[in-house]
């Protein structure tokens, strides 16, 4: 018997759900105009300079993410440009988590979860503004799980369906995304192999036409691995090999991070309803595959609850198991939080319904307000620097710049701007076979700063090379002419000294680039000549 879509939900569109997506969006957009570009996200612009079939540190679509701004404006590099796509991006993600959400219960459940989603900050930021590889894993993984819905629940008794193939092809795009969705998959794969009315789903047809598929989808990383030695895969699996002894402090130091992440008010609900429904799952278990006791209806309900953990506790369990010998950034387990919010929006569906209670409402709007009043903090420090001491823009002087870890978004047209209104440096510059930094990570600001004014190679010379491994060749720059662009915060002048000399006949310092914040200078850069350089620097990994 098929099941009816979207029970009791009008043909039109939904009002609510408009309106919370619209006013996300718009949100965002004014976040993303004026918020400098952090390491990472800036890093990810030199991808586009670089096209390839894959990278050292991820698949391929962050590049194409972040170029879809920059070539809808015409070329033009900022901020905003390289963060268009993930603007648009994380936008289909909530419309497709919500049509899940729908798909699996009702119309309020469905609207509790988009505003959940949408109102979660780490949700908003690191998936919805800034331009990193987990926007197009979730966007791939949200689809992923709307498919799902579509797929398993359409009748009662499961029949395949040429969804199970197109499921294999979501779940490739997000391994495209990142490798976390490799997890993905394990996750649907689990789900039916515990589920004994899906388990029929590995005889379809439609499973074993979805297997080359997959391979065919996923094939840009293979092939870009196969010619490096698998390198991209190596460096990740290290990740997952103890180095250090397990420390239970060290577990418990991450979880509550990621509370912290979450917003404590929707991070620990947001825990609880992922427990609770894991320990309801796990009572209702038996090897035969049925709920014990139970009505037909209920047991459709586990299915469905079964269905979001699978997309949830394989990531949340796994890094969280990692976080005990290895760092894990709070960000890896999102993705499985992110899907959980159908979850929590089903508990508060429930308390509404039988405790005919407004504690729901006022749990929500009240940490959506003091979110957004902390969100405005924050993010106006970064801006303005309205905390730091000295400063001219600061409300209150609490946060030394010395020690204010802000610093590192800054405004890189102003380090563009020094360039092009000193005219030894731009001489300098113009003069140049390329230019090299001493951490990869700065290489990405410096890109932006300077790839629209001056189109010279961009290199890195230090022991973690990351993508710039694979950029270039050892000799390429041997008997060539360099500018050394570095920060004082990470030993610029220090290294021009030790370590550069012994690859360049000559390095002279130019002359130094302050960076403002508030009216003073936060970060300050050192442009140095380094001529002739006279053999390669050693590489740990790459061409």
């Amino acid at each position: 018997m098929a099941i009816q879509r979207y029970p009791g939900v009008p043909a039109y569109y939904h009002r609510a759900a408009i309106i919370i997506l619209l006013a996300g969006f718009f949100i965002r957009l004014v976040i993303a105009s004026w918020l400098h570009p952090g390491f990472d996200e800036a890093y990810y612009y030199l991808y586009t300079l670089h096209p390839d079939w894959s990278y050292f540190d991820h698949p391929p679509l962050v590049a194409w993410t972040t170029n879809f701004g920059i070539w809808l404006t015409g070329g033009e590099v900022s901020q905003l440009t390289i963060r268009i796509g993930t603007l648009l991006i994380y936008t289909g993600s909530l419309i497709f988590l919500y049509l899940a959400a729908l798909r699996l219960y009702t119309l309020q459940i469905a609207i509790n979860t988009l505003a959940i989603a949408s109102a979660i900050p780490i949700f908003q930021t690191a998936f919805g503004i800034l331009n990193i590889p987990d926007t197009p894993l979730l966007f791939f993984w949200a689809m992923s799980l709307w498919l799902a819905t579509q797929e398993f629940f359409d009748y009662r008794v499961y029949q395949p369906s040429f969804r199970l193939t197109l499921l294999c092809f979501t779940v490739g795009l997000a391994c495209l995304g990142k490798y976390h969705g490799f997890i993905l998959g394990f996750g649907l794969i689990g789900f039916c192999l515990f589920s004994p009315n899906y388990r029929r789903a590995f005889k379809s047809r439609w499973f074993l036409l979805g297997i080359p598929v997959f391979i065919l989808t996923i094939s840009p990383v293979l092939y870009w691995n196969v010619v490096h030695d698998w390198v991209s895969f190596r460096f990740q699996s290290e990740r997952a090999v103890p180095n250090s002894g397990y420390q239970i402090d060290r577990l418990a130091v991450t979880l509550g991070v990621e509370m912290l992440y979450l917003f404590p008010t929707f991070g620990l609900p947001l825990l609880w309803a992922t427990i609770r429904a894991t320990v309801q799952q796990i009572r209702n278990f038996s090897w035969k595959g049925s709920a014990r006791n139970r009505a037909f209806n209920d047991e459709w309900d586990l299915e469905k609850r079964a269905l979001i953990l699978w997309f949830s506790l394989p990531l949340i369990l796994g890094f969280t198991l990692i976080s005990g010998y290895q760092q894990v950034l709070p960000a890896w387990k999102m993705p499985g939080y992110w899907s959980a919010t159908i979850l929590l929006a089903e508990r508060v569906a429930i308390s509404r319904k039988y405790a005919h209670s407004r504690i729901p409402y006022r749990w929500f709007f009240g940490s959506v307000a003091i979110a957004i009043v902390l969100m405005s903090i924050a993010l106006s420090h970064i801006a303005f620097g309205t905390f730091q001491t000295p400063g001219k823009s600061s409300i209150y002087g609490l946060l030394p710049i010395k020690t204010d870890a802000s610093i590192q978004l800054f405004d890189v047209k102003q380090l563009g701007r020094g360039f092009v209104e000193n005219s030894k440096l731009s001489a300098a510059l113009k003069k140049a076979d390329f230019v090299f930094t001493n951490r990869y990570y700065l290489g990405g600001q410096i890109g932006m700063a300077i790839e629209p004014i001056f189109h010279k190679p961009l290199t890195c010379f230090e022991s973690d090379l990351r993508g710039f491994a694979f950029w270039s060749k050892p000799k390429q720059w041997v008997g060539k002419n360099a500018i050394y662009i570095g920060s004082k915060t990470f030993k610029v002048d220090l290294e021009a000294k030790t370590i550069y000399p012994n690859y360049f006949q000559k390095v002279t310092k130019l002359g130094e680039i302050p960076i403002r914040r508030g009216g003073e200078i936060v970060e300050t850069f050192s442009i140095y000549q380094a001529q002739n350089m006279l053999k390669p620097f050693p590489r740990p990994y790459g061409n």
